[in-house]
C-alpha cells in the first residue's frame, strides 16, 4: 500500500564532468554554462530533464518526455494530455473540475506529482479552454562547480556536403567545447504539505533517490561522451516531521565539499552533526 509522503526530505548530489560538456548554453555559442564567477554551472531546467529520462528508463510514467525519448508516439503535450481518458472526461464534462483534472495528472505522470505542471490548452472551437496549475513538492538547486572550470574548445569541420551542389564544398568548419575537469553540487528538497496535494509518496521519494544514484546511466551524446560524467556521491536526509528538523538551507550548508587537484578523489566532504537528523550516504552506481 502507497502511502503520501510523511516527513520533509532533503539531499545533494555530487557528480564530476570530465573531457564534457554537462551544459551548453545557447546564448553563447553551447559553452559550457559559467557564472560571473567562472564557476561552472548546470540549470535546474537540464537537471530535471536528466531526472525524468531516468524516471522513464526505470518504466514510470512521464508527461514532459524529450522529442527523442518519446516511448509513447505523442508529439506534443496536448496530444499527451488529450488521450489521457481521465483527464478528457474532465474536460468534456460540463463543470471543468480544475482540482480533479489535478489530481488525474498527478496519478497519471510521475513527474506532474514531482515537479509540478502547467497545463493550459486552448479549446480550438472556443477559444478558452481549461488551464490548470500544479505545484509540485521536489524543488532543486543548480548544480554549482566547486572551483573555476577551464572550458576546451575545439575547431572541427564537416567532411561532407549537406546538399548537392552546395558551392560551400564539403568543409565546414565549427567548434565544440568543453570543460576539462570538474566537480560539480547541487541540492533539493521534498516537501511534504505539497506531496499531500499531488499525491507524492514515500514510494515515489525511494524513486527519486534511486534516480539520482544513477543520473547520467543511458544520458551519452557527443558533448557528453559516455562515462564523462559521474555521480559521486548522494546525500539524503530524512526528517523526522512533516516541518522538518532543520531549515533546508541549514542542512544544506551541514555539507562542506572541497575540491583537491592530483589526488585519488577529486573532492573531499565532512558533514556537520545535526541533532535528530541523520544522514544517509551513497555512491553513484
Amino acid at each position: 500500500m502507497t502511502t503520501v509522503l510523511d516527513h520533509k526530505v532533503d539531499f545533494s548530489v555530487i557528480f564530476t564532468v570530465e573531457n564534457a560538456n554537462p551544459n551548453g548554453d545557447p546564448l553563447n555559442g553551447n559553452r559550457p554554462r559559467q557564472n560571473f564567477d567562472g564557476h561552472g554551472e548546470v540549470s535546474d531546467v537540464a537537471i530535471k530533464r536528466k531526472i525524468r529520462n531516468r524516471a522513464q528508463d526505470l518504466l514510470e510514467a512521464i508527461f514532459v518526455q524529450s522529442n527523442d525519448k518519446t516511448t509513447d508516439g505523442f508529439k506534443s503535450l496536448r496530444e499527451r494530455a488529450e488521450a489521457n481518458e481521465a483527464l478528457a472526461a474532465i474536460v468534456k464534462g460540463k463543470t471543468k473540475d480544475e482540482v480533479l483534472f489535478a489530481q488525474a495528472a498527478c496519478e497519471s505522470w510521475y513527474d506532474v506529482r514531482s515537479f509540478g505542471q502547467v497545463f493550459a490548452f486552448k479549446d480550438p472551437k472556443k477559444g478558452a479552454g481549461l488551464s490548470v496549475g500544479v505545484r509540485g513538492p521536489v524543488s532543486i538547486h543548480p548544480a554549482i562547480s566547486l572551483e573555476p572550470i577551464n572550458i576546451m574548445s575545439t575547431q572541427i569541420t564537416k567532411s561532407t556536403n549537406s546538399e548537392p551542389g552546395d558551392k560551400k564544398g564539403s568543409d565546414t568548419m565549427g567548434m565544440k567545447h568543453r570543460v576539462e575537469k570538474g566537480v560539480y553540487k547541487f541540492s533539493g528538497s521534498i516537501n511534504t504539505q505539497l506531496a499531500e496535494k499531488t499525491g507524492f509518496t514515500n514510494e515515489d521519494a525511494e524513486r527519486l533517490k534511486e534516480i539520482l544514484c544513477t543520473l547520467f546511466e543511458n544520458d551519452a551524446s557527443s558533448a557528453r561522451p559516455e562515462g564523462s560524467l559521474e555521480v559521486r556521491k548522494v546525500f539524503w536526509w530524512d526528517h523526522t516531521s512533516k516541518l522538518g528538523n532543520y531549515s533546508s538551507a541549514k542542512v544544506h550548508r551541514s555539507l562542506k565539499v572541497a575540491a583537491q587537484a592530483n589526488a585519488d578523489e577529486p573532492f573531499t566532504y565532512t558533514i556537520e552533526p545535526l541533532e535528530g537528523l541523520e544522514v544517509q550516504v551513497y555512491d553513484g552506481i
